[in-house]
């Protein structure tokens, strides 16, 4: 499994977002100066993330994006599946059932697998991200 630059990228961004003095609107445009993603894409992906109620966004001169809930109700897992659906190792570990897994003998291997994925990335928050960020900034480099 990879995740995409739809995954990575949303998530850059909305680091950015968080990083931001507490209830700041953004735009896109500033968004993309400031990490290099491409301001098209970016409005791609919040048309996905503001769907999910990720982001919310106000039109005008004032406008712009900000995190739709508390950055620790906001997990990683969430915002990967807003952008590049279900989280699947292989097409028949997901919800979906496989014609042909009745005899399929790696099933519960993929289906392992996938629950460990969904478990890891639901379990980290946008929080998490922020405070990870915080405690690099801090660390003193000696060589």
């Amino acid at each position: 499994m990879r995740i995409s630059t739809k995954g990575r990228y949303s998530l850059e961004a909305l680091l950015y977002m968080a990083l931001l003095p507490g209830g700041e609107y953004t735009s896109t445009r500033s968004i993309s100066e400031n990490t290099g993603i491409s301001d098209g894409y970016l409005e791609q992906l919040f048309i996905l993330l503001r769907k999910a109620g990720i982001v919310q966004g106000i039109r005008g001169p004032l406008g712009g994006y900000v995190p739709g809930r508390d950055l620790d109700k906001i997990t990683v897992g969430e915002v990967l599946r807003a952008v590049e659906g279900p989280l699947e190792p292989a097409n028949c570990a997901g919800p979906e059932a496989c014609p042909l897994s009745d005899g399929c003998i790696s099933k519960h291997t993929w289906a392992e697998l996938y629950q460990a994925i969904n478990d890891c990335v639901d379990s980290v928050t946008l929080k998490d991200l922020v405070e990870a960020y915080h405690s690099i900034d801090k660390l003193e480099y000696a060589i």
